[in-house]
């Protein structure tokens, strides 16, 4: 059963994730003087992804993204069952921080929310840079896996648990320098939906029809990194064996004489 704790925890992390990345994207980065650009973005969504790993970290996890929520479940960190009310709160979050952007925009003199203002993510003649559908799915794909692997990667040892966020929001901060130009940075299919339907009810259908890709490829690249780390970080039969022993070892020389510490390594 899914804690109303851990709902809450993941839709108000996702919701300040795009708020923040987003928000950065939308308000400073499109400032003519001033703005704080492409790196001032990355740096956004680092640091929002950052701040609420160490605020609900010990709660939720902070997956905030349904690619890290498949990869933890594929890595046998999170129990499928949990997945969909993961899931379901990072929507909820997204979508709510996307409509109070959307209020904010509208209420500059001339603000268009049309046209990509919501930070949505395109390919193709959408694509910032106008890279193609496949480049697109590539390097999501790509960068999904890494990210979700460096997450799995530096949680999986709970003595980590102190520069396991500052690790998560570097890595969020270099892939998103990577990959705003082509894609404006998806990775996360919670974030990808907030925008589209907003900009779909304000009559701007292009996000939605290319929503698509924005779940698949970050999906398919978070669920290999459950794989890969499952296999990459697993004990051995042999060294869970020996780990035994050397447990029984030291249990035994606390209590015995040497002589019985000696007889148990042999």
């Amino acid at each position: 059963m899914f804690e109303e704790k851990k709902f809450l925890s993941e839709a108000f992390g996702t919701f300040w994730l795009v708020i923040g990345g987003c928000g950065a994207a939308v308000l400073s980065a499109a400032q003519p003087e001033g703005g704080i650009g492409l790196l001032g973005v990355a740096v956004a969504f680092g640091l929002a992804v950052l701040t609420m790993v160490y605020v609900f970290g010990a709660i939720s996890g902070a997956h905030l993204n349904p690619a890290v929520t498949i990869g933890a479940a594929m890595a046998g960190r999170v129990g499928w069952g949990e997945v969909p009310s993961y899931i379901v709160a990072q929507l909820v979050g997204a979508v709510c921080a996307s409509c109070l952007l959307a209020l904010i925009v509208s209420g500059r003199a001339g603000g268009d929310i049309a046209g990509g203002m919501l930070a949505a993510n395109g390919f193709g003649a959408h694509s910032p840079a106008g890279y193609s559908a496949a480049i697109c799915f590539l390097v999501e794909f790509i960068l999904a896996f890494t990210f979700v692997t460096i997450v799995l990667g530096v949680t999986r040892d709970q003595t980590q648990r102190a520069v396991a966020p500052l690790a998560i929001g570097l890595a969020l901060t270099l892939v998103h320098l990577v990959s705003l130009p082509i894609t404006n940075t998806s990775l996360n299919p919670a974030r990808s939906t907030g925008p589209a339907l907003v900009m779909y009810a304000l009559r701007e259908e292009w996000p939605l029809g290319q929503l698509w890709m924005f779940w698949l490829a970050p999906i398919a690249g978070g669920s290999l990194a459950g794989l890969f780390t499952r296999w990459m970080f697993r004990t051995k039969p042999e060294q869970s064996a020996a780990c035994v022993r050397a447990n029984i070892c030291v249990q035994q020389s606390a209590c015995q004489k040497p002589v019985a510490t000696q007889r148990c390594g042999s």
